[in-house]
């Protein structure tokens, strides 16, 4: 009898964790959250996981022996820190190590996109519709613009962490300066706040991404119809570079942006005029998770 998977969800602002009967069942056992308090710095933050840990066994009267963490970061193989994250007191810090003499349980770590792709894969839509794909790229299209790669079940997380990590690929110089130090990193362009940055450019008006798709729906406003535009044009035009490169069975995209109608009809027009191949079919779907999608793929991490 396979134990129960544990997964932790560490966030900016809370942390989550579910405990799942085994790698055939999603249906928790115990789901359970507290604030992250990152402002209190790194120390607390392991403080506020062990203390979820030590709630999440008392209540399930379970023991973790092995533990997936989702970060909003990787860690680098070679340095064993942490780097690229958004909760800025992670970076730099050797958290795999400190996390195992906290809790004194072996820890997985992936970042957030490499989380939503394994849950995805492995209890949400390619599950659902494409339960043979070998290969699956996930996309998390948000605040930012980030990617992860599963293959055959498992992360592939590559030499330096960065697997999958498109949305500093170049794509267009109209994005603008990144905070990378790049210029028109895909993730200023396809981004939400990319987009709404654009309908500001040609309006003078600042409008939340929301309110540009409503308009847009109207069909009054000819300057959210545009950015609709440069979202699919772009949205292709960046996918088809990693669909090149990778062929994956099946895409899936996550994230506020991913929740916009265009990309899965104009985007993917644009998608297939952009790849090498003619007649390339790769699907574009949109994810079955939700909101649970990064700590049950936290869980998956300790599914082999």
């Amino acid at each position: 009898m396979s134990s129960p998977l544990w997964g932790i969800d560490l966030g900016g602002t809370k942390i989550e964790g579910v405990i799942l009967p085994s790698p055939h069942d999603a249906r928790p056992l115990l789901r359970k959250r507290i604030d992250t308090e990152a402002g209190k710095g790194y120390p607390h933050i392991i403080g506020q996981i062990k203390r979820l840990i030590d709630m999440m066994q008392q209540e399930s009267a379970l023991t973790a022996t092995r533990i997936g963490f989702g970060t909003p970061g990787e860690l680098d193989p070679r340095l064993q820190t942490m780097k690229n994250c958004n909760s800025t007191a992670l970076n730099g810090m050797p958290l795999k190590k400190d996390l195992e003499e906290a809790l004194q349980a072996p820890v997985t770590l992936a970042n957030d996109a490499n989380c939503f792709a394994l849950a995805e894969t492995h209890w949400g839509v390619v599950k659902q519709q494409a339960p043979e794909a070998r290969v699956v790229f996930g996309i998390i299209m948000g605040t930012g613009v980030g990617g992860g790669i599963v293959i055959d079940g498992q992360v592939w997380n590559g030499r330096h962490g960065i697997a999958g990590e498109w949305g500093h690929n170049f794509l267009d110089e109209s994005g603008g300066p990144c905070y990378c130090g790049k210029t028109g990193c895909v993730e200023k362009v396809l981004s939400g706040p990319g987009l709404q940055a654009w309908y500001t450019h040609l309006t003078g008006q600042s409008l939340t991404l929301k309110e540009i798709v409503t308009a847009y729906k109207a069909g009054t406003d000819p300057a959210a119809a545009q950015t609709m535009e440069r979202l699919s044009h772009f949205f292709g035009k960046a996918v088809s570079v990693v669909t090149n490169l990778l062929d994956p069975d099946v895409i899936v995209v996550g994230g506020g942006v991913g929740n916009i109608d265009v990309i899965y009809s104009t985007g993917v027009e644009s998608l297939k005029k952009h790849i090498f191949n003619n007649g390339v079919d790769v699907p574009v779907l949109r994810p079955a998770l939700g909101d649970s999608a990064g700590v049950f793929g936290a869980a998956a991490l300790v599914a082999g």
